[in-house]
């Protein structure tokens, strides 16, 4: 896990991913729908096991990166299979796409697997064993859906001046607190509200779009109102969870204080500039696998037999 959340007034669209399983909530208002259904998942292996994995196919059943071929901006021009040039609005928030890869109330830490081809989204592993996060009382698991932006990159070369730290090598993460359980490959409307920064992580919290709890997607007061103790069950939770494995409690910077709007932009635009650089090759990526089927200006861009091969290797 990373740390910092941000608490922004605009959306997010969510590709939700753990295993494939039937979504437990009713579907999203129906112009959202088609975008639900551009992405589907793939599973090999058996879950909790160190071999699972989980792929992404777009609509036309053709293999992806959850990771560099999601976009990070939600648009109209994408339901078209265009990568979008800018961001899509709906009022006054902006569609983002975000993948979910561990759903509420559940223990085990699945990740995008960003050294893998085609990033999976997996079950990390350490010291040989399989790894879940302990309950923290009095709740059980995670205790919001949670997950990443796509194209979006922490560049370990690049020293954070609020953090006072570099990058850790992962997408920007995200903690969607909307009333929901997500399973499954779900695209899923956000609003992105803004951050908490603990010393060495910056994570964004988002809304579902199309559910009650949109409400909330106004202002980090409106969370306050709606779900009164959820901020500071949060901030708990993050300060404790590493607590059960021996370790110290975390420390948050500017207070544990959750910071504006536009420092969120920032987070998003940023992170999302180090990606293109990234999988353009014009910074060491290191291990970090960028293999894509739609980054045109890419140097790791293959084709559809290619990444076929890579998950039926």
């Amino acid at each position: 896990m990373r740390a910092p959340f941000s608490s922004l007034c605009f959306r997010l669209q969510a590709a939700a991913a753990l295993r494939s399983r039937k979504a437990l909530t009713p579907p999203p208002p129906i112009r959202f729908l088609r975008k639900m259904l551009h992405y589907s998942t793939e599973e090999k292996g058996q879950p909790n096991s160190a071999e699972y994995r989980l792929y992404f196919k777009n609509s036309d059943g053709k293999y992806i990166s959850p990771f560099h071929d999601i976009p990070l901006y939600a648009s109209t021009e994408e339901e078209n299979d265009i990568p979008p040039k800018r961001s899509k609005t709906v009022g006054t928030k902006t569609l983002y796409n975000m993948v979910v890869e561990v759903p509420r109330w559940t223990n085990a830490k699945m990740e995008i697997a960003t050294k893998e081809p085609l990033n999976p989204i997996k079950q990390d592993v350490k010291k040989g064993k399989l790894r879940y996060v302990a309950n923290i009382f009095p709740h059980k698991g995670y205790i919001w859906n949670y997950g990443a932006l796509p194209q979006t990159w922490e560049d370990p070369h690049h020293k954070d001046k609020d953090l006072d730290c570099c990058g850790d090598n992962d997408p920007i993460d995200v903690c969607e607190i909307g009333s929901k359980v997500r399973f499954g490959p779900n695209l899923v409307g956000h609003s992105v509200l803004p951050p908490l920064l603990s010393e060495t992580m910056r994570m964004l919290l988002g809304v579902g779009w199309g559910e009650p709890s949109e409400s909330l997607s106004h202002c980090i007061d409106d969370v306050r109102k709606h779900k009164p103790g959820y901020l500071e069950a949060t901030v708990d939770w993050f300060r404790l969870y590493k607590v059960p494995d021996g370790k110290p409690e975390n420390q948050f910077a500017f207070n544990g204080e959750f910071k504006d709007k536009d420092f969120t932009v920032g987070v998003i635009k940023s992170t999302h500039k180090y990606w293109k650089a990234l999988v353009q090759k014009r910074t060491d990526g290191g291990a970090i696998n960028c293999k894509n089927v739609s980054v045109c200006d890419s140097p790791f861009l293959c084709n559809e037999g290619d990444a076929k091969s890579v998950v039926e290797s």
